[in-house]
């Protein structure tokens, strides 16, 4: 048997290659060889078979192509092995694959009709190498591609030293800006020694300071401790004289202040309430306690920043318990209560043995009287 393919070409078949239960389907018409092979399902039934959706990608329709055919090949050995169904699986895939293929060559086709005009790059191999720079030969590319390389690696080396440059410009600036504030910051302190300097003068030159104790005579130098610099002392006193007090000295006084306002407060608190204590009165108890242990601690904080100022270890102080101060509240308030009783029970005391005394005239002024 001899048969024409399409491109013309005669292909001798022995009838004994042929097997005989073999029915031949193709037809030979002018050359061409026409199948007339039909699927006997249609396109809908072939995506079911293969549990797919229309305009699934070809990935998916391989992959699941794969897990039908492990699960229905009459070799794979499993149980649900199945030729049948194997041979409907195949079938739709065939279809399947026929049609996404359709899908693509019209898309494509109606692309090209959209844009007629598009460029179209080459398809060429050779034109997929050098990064797609330069035409002609491939040496001729190969060198353009060379000097495309040294353009690029030099427009690269000038945006890094422009970078470097405005890098330095920008510290430059702010060493500037650091400078002009730092030169403004000396001209005003300069200023300022200056306009204080002219007003000393100009106060000397009126007599300002004729009247002064001291006028004309040397500083009193104090050779009471021979390890103390007699000038720093001589400052220190005249510091001590015009009023100034360090800072840790304003400290000590201001937390001894406070403790003692603290004791009044709560002390002054628990008079207020009076006795006996009741639900009512304790509750207010509580939250007038809670306030004052808060505000110890408060105080305890400014204690700790006193002792880190303070020169000498000597002067330096401890915290405050606020459970003991609440403590001695109670008792100072027990006391005073204590002393309002004896009081009061002197002056009934003197009350009565006036009346004793005084009981008769009262009678008789009564009688006269009446």
């Amino acid at each position: 048997v001899m048969l024409t393919n399409n491109v013309g070409h005669h292909l001798m078949i022995h009838q004994a290659m042929i097997p005989r239960n073999l029915k031949l389907l193709p037809y030979i018409c002018g050359n061409r060889m026409l199948s007339g092979y039909k699927p006997k399902s249609n396109i809908q039934e072939s995506y079911k078979i293969l549990e797919l959706e229309e305009g699934c990608s070809l990935d998916d329709i391989r992959n699941s192509y794969r897990s039908l055919a492990k699960r229905y090949h009459p070799d794979s050995g499993s149980a649900t092995a199945d030729s049948e169904a194997f041979m409907k699986v195949e079938e739709a895939y065939r279809v399947v694959l026929s049609d996404v293929a359709n899908k693509k060559k019209s898309n494509e086709s109606n692309e090209e009709e959209e844009d007629p005009f598009k460029s179209k790059a080459p398809q060429h191999r050779h034109y997929l190498s050098f990064e797609g720079v330069g035409f002609g030969t491939p040496s001729q590319r190969e060198k353009q591609y060379m000097q495309f390389r040294v353009d690029r690696a030099t427009e690269q080396v000038l945006e890094y030293r422009k970078q470097r440059l405005e890098n330095q410009y920008v510290v430059t600036d702010l060493m500037k800006a650091k400078d002009v504030r730092q030169s403004k910051k000396v001209k005003i302190t300069q200023a300022v020694e200056r306009l204080v300097e002219d007003l000393i003068q100009e106060s000397m030159a009126k007599g300002d300071f004729d009247n002064l104790s001291g006028k004309g005579k040397p500083l009193q130098k104090f050779s009471d401790c021979p390890h103390v610099d007699p000038m720093t002392h001589n400052l220190n006193r005249i510091l001590i004289d015009n009023g100034y007090q360090p800072e840790w000295i304003l400290m000590q006084k201001e937390i001894r202040e406070t403790i003692e306002r603290l004791r009044k407060s709560i002390v002054a608190s628990r008079s207020k309430l009076g006795g006996p204590m009741t639900p009512y009165r304790q509750k207010q108890w509580n939250r007038i306690c809670e306030q004052f242990i808060e505000d110890i601690r408060k105080l305890n904080k400014r204690i700790d920043n006193f002792n880190l100022v303070v020169p000498i270890l000597s002067r330096q102080m401890v915290h405050f318990n606020a459970d003991k101060e609440i403590v001695r509240a109670q008792k100072t308030y027990e006391a005073l209560m204590e002393n309002r009783e004896a009081s009061n029970s002197d002056t009934k005391e003197n009350e009565e043995e006036n009346g004793k005394r005084f009981g008769w005239k009262s009678s008789l002024l009564k009688w006269l009287n009446l």
